[in-house]
């Protein structure tokens, strides 16, 4: 990570981050690399950092895989992990940024620099017993999950339905086809989607893509489809326009409705966190909670969460620096593939009218995600 203008003055550091996902770990590891001196605090409600991105690969893989024990982030980065939740609004922000402290399980935690790299909340419906979503998986694994519910013998055929057609509810829905085939009985998935076609937020290939490969795997597809519930092996569905219920069987029902699209916080184009107009200069904010008001992609994404952490961590050091010149936000996304499975995947790559599918697609994937691995290990490869 280059930081043109960088002239640090003399002195310790102190910076408090408060969430310990893809963008929070971004900004420590760039802090990190230029002041290995920094006092460094993570505040994070878990015991581990977990890679969200790779949660449809549990249905062969471990949960495990996906865990960075944060008391392995302490030995590798010097930092101080505390395992709680921290709640704000504007007035603590602002008391924050005039009292550089914070408390947190009664102890009063001073900051030269506090970042606040939260996530963007789920959209959530009630539930129950034959209901999923994706905070189940962040807990348990894929396999475990649909081993508990639909059973491990034989018998009847068991109906599942994956409620949401976005990046995250296909993902797990090709992995669930395939780990589906594993079980000793027969299984029928079914897609509910709100839209008439998948991915509806991309370039419509895209989509034709998924649809081809969903028919190859026999996976059937309900357009244009509002859930309603799930109850008694059944899901009830309304048909989106003209409002008309009915029901499928339903053995178990996954709900992936995607992320909230409110943001907790809102930031000028440095990173710094706004309040009533008035930006706070020793507050930031990245990750899926914040909104930049910046050139800018503010795509609830790794991939725009590492990039908002990777530019807060330089204009932090750029702060306390001799010469304060500040960075803004620029970062235009640079692509995205969707999984497809372990060696299928769809996607685009520099512009979005450049498709790329099958196992390069996969590949460039694998490539991604390896690139972020390297980042933990204090390894930073990104270019831009």
């Amino acid at each position: 990570m280059f930081i043109p203008f960088y002239f640090p003055r003399p002195g310790q550091l102190r910076v408090v981050i408060v969430g310990g996902g893809y963008s929070g770990l971004a900004a420590l590891a760039g802090i990190r690399e230029f002041r290995p001196d920094a006092e460094i605090v993570l505040i994070d409600p878990r015991s581990h950092h977990l890679k969200i991105t790779h949660l449809h690969e549990t249905f062969r893989r471990p949960l495990t895989d996906f865990q960075v024990a944060f008391s392995a982030l302490e030995q590798r980065f010097g930092l101080r992990h505390i395992q709680a939740s921290l709640q704000f609004d504007d007035e603590l922000l602002t008391q924050w940024q005039a009292n550089r402290y914070l408390t947190v399980n009664d102890e009063d935690i001073e900051f030269d620099y506090l970042l606040i790299a939260t996530g963007a909340g789920s959209r959530t419906l009630e539930k129950n017993e034959q209901t999923l979503d994706l905070a189940d998986f962040t807990r348990r694994s894929g396999a475990e999950l649909l081993r508990e519910h639909l059973g491990e013998t034989g018998g009847h055929t068991r109906h599942v339905s994956v409620v949401g057609a976005g990046a995250t509810g296909i993902q797990f829905l090709f992995e669930m086809a395939l780990y589906l085939r594993t079980l000793p009985f027969t299984t029928h998935l079914r897609l509910i989607n709100s839209d008439k076609a998948v991915l509806k937020q991309f370039n419509p290939d895209l989509g034709r893509y998924v649809e081809a490969r969903m028919s190859d795997l026999g996976i059937e597809h309900v357009d244009s489809h509002l859930y309603r519930k799930q109850a008694d092996n059944l899901i009830c569905i309304e048909q989106a326009e003209t409002g008309d219920v009915r029901e499928l069987p339903s053995d178990l029902t996954v709900l992936f409705l995607g992320k909230s699209p409110i943001p907790a916080l809102y930031a000028n184009q440095f990173g710094q966190v706004t309040v009533n107009g008035q930006s706070l200069d020793r507050v930031f904010a990245s990750g899926d909670g914040s909104h930049y008001r910046a050139p800018g992609s503010n795509a609830l994404t790794a991939q725009s969460a590492v990039r908002k952490g990777k530019l807060v961590a330089r204009n932090i050091l750029r702060h306390c620096s001799a010469f304060p010149m500040l960075e803004p936000y620029l970062h235009r996304d640079l692509g995205y593939v969707i999984n497809l499975g372990p060696t299928d995947a769809v996607g685009w790559l520099a512009m979005e009218r450049n498709i790329v599918g099958g196992l390069p697609a996969a590949v460039i994937k694998e490539l991604v995600e390896a690139q972020y691995d390297l980042l933990l290990a204090g390894i930073d490869t990104y270019l831009i």
